[in-house]
Formats: C-alpha cells, structure tokens, sequence
C-alpha cells in the first residue's frame, strides 16, 4: 500500500484550484449542474452502473463505518476494486490528520487494505494554520483534535484576544449544540477573528444517534456575521488535493471521468463532486433518509436543477 502525505501537494492545490464545470459521462451527456430531471436509479452493486472508473473517491464516516462498526459489503467492495486495479482514495472532513483516522478505522474494523491513500480536512487546515505562523490562536473543539497542530509552531490565546479560530468541533458533542456557543462566537466575532472549519460537515451518524459537527458551528458564526474560511468537502481545493494524490498512487494523471465520487452528504460528497466534475453515487443515512430509500425520497432530495447523482444504495457494494 501507498501511503501519500497529503501536506506535501495541499500549497498547490489550495493555490490552483479554481470552479470547474467538467461534463462527465453517465451514458448522457451531462454536467456537474445537471437538470436532468429523470428518476435516479437505486442499484444495489456499483458494477450495475456500468460506468467506467480507475479510481473512487470515497467518503469515510456514513460510507464505510459509522463511527462504532465497521460496514462489511462496503469494505468488502473496495478491497474487490483495489483488487481489480482500482485506486481507493478516502476524503474525509475529519478534523485530524490523515495518520490518526487511519488509526481509528483500524479500531472501528476498516483494514488497511481497503483504500489506497487518506486525505482530510485536518491535513488541509494543518497548511492553512503553517501559512499564519505566529498569529494568536484559539483551537475550539475536543482534545483528541490537537495532533492537527503537531510540529506546528503555533501561539495560543484565549478566546477574546485570538484573531484566528481553528474551529474542529465541540468540547463534548454529545450533549452539545452550536446554541451553547453563541456567548463564545459572539466574542470571536467582537475581536474580529477568523475562523478556520476544520470539518464542514453539519451532522454525522455515531452509531444510532445524529451528533453536530464543526460545520453547525461555522454557520452559527457566519450567521452573526463572522468569517469562515471551510477546509474539506464541498470546497474545490479538498477535491484538488485528492485527484493529485490520486495521481500519485496511479502513476498518472487520471481524467475526471474516470472517477467516481462516493458519499452521504447531500452539501459535502454530492455537492463537492457536482463542482469538481465528477460523477457521484448516493448512498443513504438517516442524516438525509429517514425511511426507505424510494424514488419520492430522492425526488425531494436532488430536484431538478440541483446536483444529482448518476445513482443510489442504501450501502456501498459492488
């Protein structure tokens, strides 16, 4: 297995990504703001797509686990993939490093063998926070996220004399909501500080319960008028850093429509690979599908002239 340092391409990424609006193929000619409005398919194998892929780039948490148990059809799909000479790149709003969801997939169930390379949030804020050495700084969010700022030369300050904020999530997201910061947000704003999201996503499932992520908190913050700086999916330069390690594992540059973006989040995973170009694969959680996954279900989700996927599952097989 390779194993790739996403830090090591972030500058030119963050540096040169820009909107694109690639068209890809799905046996039609679309693009990445499609507004076609015939039903999306629910298969139950990607291989029932028929659509021609080298790599996937696959969402983690919702995707492959749950926060608590591995999923068994979806590891067992992408180890088939690798297998078959596919490249596995895993894209994930986890707030850390790269090496510690690694670690964590291994305790949850996901093996090593079941993906090429990582690349997170956490590895794309770790540049943003290099780029301002010595700037006052105040980390918002648990103490399992400070490897985010391991061998970076940083100075903290409290939270009225901080004018940068790393925003990686809540002190106890089990109990929490963004209602419980708005005296702290209220002072960020006050002291005109930036804040940085290290995982943009708004909700995750952590075993049979929905817990709020940093991305609830950014919206609060910009609601009253703060700025926020998003590092991880919907965001173009996210994307840019994973088709370049991509190419890395390949050896070679491989096209857009030779991707396939896999996910569960409706503004992270679908959104993102809408704006990178790249066809998409839904696969459902109670953060968006509270019952069955139907075609009424998905006619509310994606309607016509939103980004859609080429297809659904209910779980990842192929």
């Amino acid at each position: 297995m390779t194993y790739i340092r996403a830090t090591e391409c972030v500058a030119e990424c963050v540096g040169n990504a820009q909107e694109r609006h690639t068209q890809h193929q799905t046996g039609i000619r679309l693009t990445a703001m499609t507004t076609v409005s015939a039903a999306i398919p629910i298969v139950t194998s990607v291989a029932e797509l028929g659509a021609p892929a080298d790599a996937w780039i696959c969402d983690i948490w919702g995707v492959l686990h749950n926060g608590v148990r591995a999923f068994e059809s979806a590891v067992a799909a992408c180890i088939e993939f690798r297998a078959g000479g596919g490249v596995i790149l895993l894209l994930s709003n986890a707030p850390r490093p790269h090496g510690s969801v690694i670690a964590q997939m291994l305790e949850i169930g996901v093996p090593a063998n079941a993906y090429d390379a990582v690349v997170t949030s956490g590895d794309l804020t770790r540049r943003l926070i290099a780029d301002r050495r010595g700037v006052p700084l105040f980390h918002l969010g648990p103490a399992r996220d400070r490897a985010i700022f391991d061998d970076l030369d940083v100075t903290f300050a409290a939270p009225g004399e901080a004018s940068f904020v790393i925003c990686s999530g809540y002190y106890n997201d089990d109990v929490e909501s963004p209602a419980d910061y708005a005296d702290m947000l209220a002072e960020f704003k006050s002291n005109g500080a930036l804040m940085v999201c290290a995982n943009p996503d708004i909700m995750v499932e952590r075993g049979d319960r929905l817990i709020y992520c940093a991305g609830a908190l950014a919206q609060a913050y910009e609601a009253i008028g703060g700025h926020v700086i998003y590092a991880g999916k919907p965001h173009l330069p996210a994307y840019a850093m994973a088709l370049e390690t991509i190419a890395r594992v390949k050896g070679r540059k491989v096209t857009e429509d030779h991707i396939l973006a896999i996910g569960d989040g409706l503004h992270t995973d679908m959104l993102g690979a809408a704006n990178a170009g790249l066809r998409s694969v839904f696969v459902s959680s109670t953060i968006h599908v509270k019952g069955e996954l139907d075609h009424a279900a998905l006619g509310e989700l994606f309607p016509p002239g939103k980004p859609r996927p080429i297809a659904a599952m209910t779980v990842l097989a192929l």
